[in-house]
């Protein structure tokens, strides 16, 4: 028994070793390019692309990866590029995923790389900007993937590279993002093991890796609830049957699902309407007004609570004013939810401590923003985690926010990320 125990001690700090030596290893690669990945993203960040449109920046995508002589596939997904590097030895399939798509958002902030870029979303006119980080997200991973294809010959498996387009959802009428990436086999052929994937946050401090085994994003809806009543003259109310007032109804009402049908002491549920569009004029109870919002939940429990207590407010409200409503959820988009694996979570934790620093690596709540590699998470285990890119010093609840015209972050952050990821992909294999 003493003679067992005593390898086990000269094995294990062998093992640490050899891991120690890896990260210094990929460290050095990353401080290599480092200037690079910055450039990368900055070019990104200027020439911004909306979902299932991001032809240029898939073309520089796939010139740098086959520059590294990694297999390259072209038009996943409509604009999606996925890359295949197979190590030296034989051995599992780790996917490594960012995303690729701005928003319909006008930049604020005065960079000289700022995006001066205009597009047409949904049939309006828009600023188009990487108010999410996207941008950074495809900067890392192509830095994941230079430093990967260098240590080619010891890599124990294979690396799967994918660049994903609409991760923030695609025009009313067409299909993209994650689920139609996973329908055309993107984590088939060859096969993933697992999946990992990193979302840089503009409130987390530089430095900091946050993470949440299980749920740590929610599952979203959209909804569309169409309230149709009687036109009349606005001096003459009680010829109508007002749509307005029901909706207005109706709004409060939905507020109530959260406050006393969900159990709070389980999990958070988010009920919001974002948007109400009736009427042309002040002297006109228009005939319809229409309801858009999103509904936000982590166990599918929860979700089939909201969705028939929406239902059921909307259509009983309406009719008890003898309006009709009508509502549809998911209207345009769901997600899942973006759950991580327990297990990879717990085999992942100590790479994620090991080249962040333990106390650099924290447990967060839930998020009740939503995610769609909640898809690639359906079919294969995997691991999704939060970068910090905020400023050392800032306060976070003043810290623009994702999905604003001044969102910013701090690119000191990016070289973290490159190691994570390098890191996660050979301690997986080795792990397996």
């Amino acid at each position: 028994m003493k003679r067992i125990l005593s390898i086990a001690c000269f094995c294990f700090p062998l093992f640490s070793l050899a891991q120690t030596k890896q990260q210094q290893e990929i460290s050095d690669r990353v401080e290599m390019i480092t200037q690079k990945v910055v450039n990368w993203r900055r070019d990104f960040h200027e020439h911004p692309e909306l979902g299932n449109r991001e032809t240029r920046t898939a073309d520089i995508i796939a010139k740098h990866l086959q520059g590294l002589g990694i297999q390259v596939q072209t038009g996943v997904a409509h604009t999606g590029v996925v890359g295949i590097l197979v190590g030296g030895k034989p051995g599992p399939v780790v996917a490594l995923r960012a995303d690729m798509d701005a928003l319909p958002v006008t930049e604020r902030v005065a960079f000289p790389f700022a995006s001066k870029v205009r597009s047409t979303y949904n049939d309006q006119e828009v600023g188009v900007m990487h108010a999410c980080g996207h941008d950074s997200h495809m900067a890392i991973l192509m830095g994941a993937a230079e430093v990967l294809a260098t240590m080619k010959k010891d890599l124990t498996g294979t690396v799967k590279f994918i660049f994903q387009p609409a991760e923030e959802g695609v025009p009313v009428g067409e299909e993209g993002g994650a689920e139609l990436m996973v329908k055309q086999g993107v984590l088939e052929n060859p096969k993933v093991d697992a999946i990992f994937g990193l979302h840089i946050n503009s409130q987390t401090p530089v430095g900091q890796i946050t993470y949440k085994p299980g749920g740590i994003m929610a599952a979203v809806n959209d909804l569309k609830i169409t309230i149709t009543g009687r036109q009349a003259h606005g001096a003459y109310p009680w010829s109508s049957i007002d749509p307005i007032v029901v909706a207005a109804q109706v709004i409060n009402s939905l507020q109530t699902i959260v406050s006393r049908n969900l159990n709070l002491t389980e999990n958070p549920g988010v009920v919001t309407i974002g948007a109400i569009h009736g009427g042309v004029r002040s002297n006109i109870i228009p005939e319809k007004v229409e309801l858009l919002g999103t509904v936000r939940n982590f166990t599918k429990e929860d979700e089939a609570l909201f969705i028939d207590r929406i239902r059921t407010i909307a259509t009983k409200t309406a009719e008890a004013a003898g309006a009709k409503a009508e509502v549809l959820i998911p209207f345009s988009a769901h997600y899942p939810v973006t759950f991580n694996d327990v297990a990879l979570m717990a085999k992942m934790l100590p790479t994620l401590q090991a080249v962040a620093g333990e106390a650099n690596v924290k447990l967060k709540a839930p998020v009740t923003g939503a995610e769609d590699f909640s898809f690639y998470q359906e079919k294969v285990p995997g691991l999704f985690f939060f970068l910090g890119a905020m400023p050392k010093g800032q306060d976070p609840l003043k810290a623009p926010s994702h999905h604003t015209p001044d969102f910013f972050i701090d690119e000191s952050s990016f070289n973290l990320g490159v190691k994570v990821l390098c890191n996660l992909t050979l301690d997986f294999m080795k792990r397996k």
